[in-house]
């Protein structure tokens, strides 16, 4: 399980529990994240990727949210030997064909970077989930917040992913080349990775089921824990029956 831009393995807090009680989990932590906060992060997916690849001894389902689902490509384009499928969340295959978030998302992203961390956190977390979501579920949503800032996320960090995704964004991957089963899922209301990016990339995918969520956003392990751990294990049952 790979986390996005930004996130620690926190992120996984409410579906770990469902997935980890029918299969074996490793939750990959990106340098700079959890226990590995004190080494630098890496700039680029392809250094992230190899990373991946380095914990892993033998074949595994790959799922990758956001940054997350670019880092899952680029390793089954890479090492396909490693990939046995793709469960790929609120993320797109990039290049010249992605469609950007809206501009006022993308400019009050950019105006809280120089907040405190816990500011940055509330200020641009309501936009990781449907419009309204947050308000609507005010204790919930301050429940995440509260787990999100237990490991403060430096801008050294966002700005180290965030360039890796721009890069990727603009180079874009193979993905027409990637011959595994994978799911593609994505929120019909996500801000900050639009819906129309993930219908790309499921177009490209050779063997792929797609499945779009509607009023969802972008985290939906969140958003819709429930959700989130049905499709992943109800996917991979088909996926791998003889598991």
């Amino acid at each position: 399980m790979i986390a996005g831009l930004g996130q620690g393995a926190w992120v996984w807090r409410d579906v770990l529990p469902t997935l980890e009680g029918e299969r074996p989990v490793i939750v990959f932590e990106a340098r700079g994240t959890g226990t590995r906060a004190n080494l630098p992060p890496r700039r680029s997916v392809q250094e992230m990727a190899a990373d991946v690849r380095a914990e892993l001894r033998g074949p595994a389902h790959v799922l990758g949210s956001s940054l997350g689902g670019h880092i899952a490509l680029t390793l089954a384009l890479e090492a396909p030997e490693l990939v046995r499928s793709l469960l790929l969340f609120a993320t797109g295959g990039g290049g010249p064909g992605r469609v950007r978030r809206p501009r006022e998302v993308a400019h009050a992203i950019s105006e809280a970077v120089a907040l405190s961390d816990p500011e940055f956190a509330a200020r641009t977390m309501p936009f990781t989930f449907a419009p309204g979501w947050a308000k609507a579920n005010a204790e919930r949503f301050h429940e995440i917040i509260a787990a999100r800032i237990k490991e403060p996320t430096p801008y050294e960090l966002l700005e180290a992913h965030a360039a890796a995704c721009y890069r990727f964004y603009e180079e874009g991957c193979q993905a027409e080349q990637i011959s595994v089963p994978a799911l593609v899922v994505h929120g019909d209301q996500d801000l900050i990775i639009p819906v129309e990016n993930g219908r790309m990339l499921a177009k490209r995918l050779p063997h792929v089921e797609y499945t779009e969520l509607p009023g969802r956003g972008h985290n939906v392990m969140l958003e819709d824990p429930a959700t989130f751990a049905r499709l992943v294990l109800e996917f991979l049952a088909r996926a791998s029956p003889d598991d």
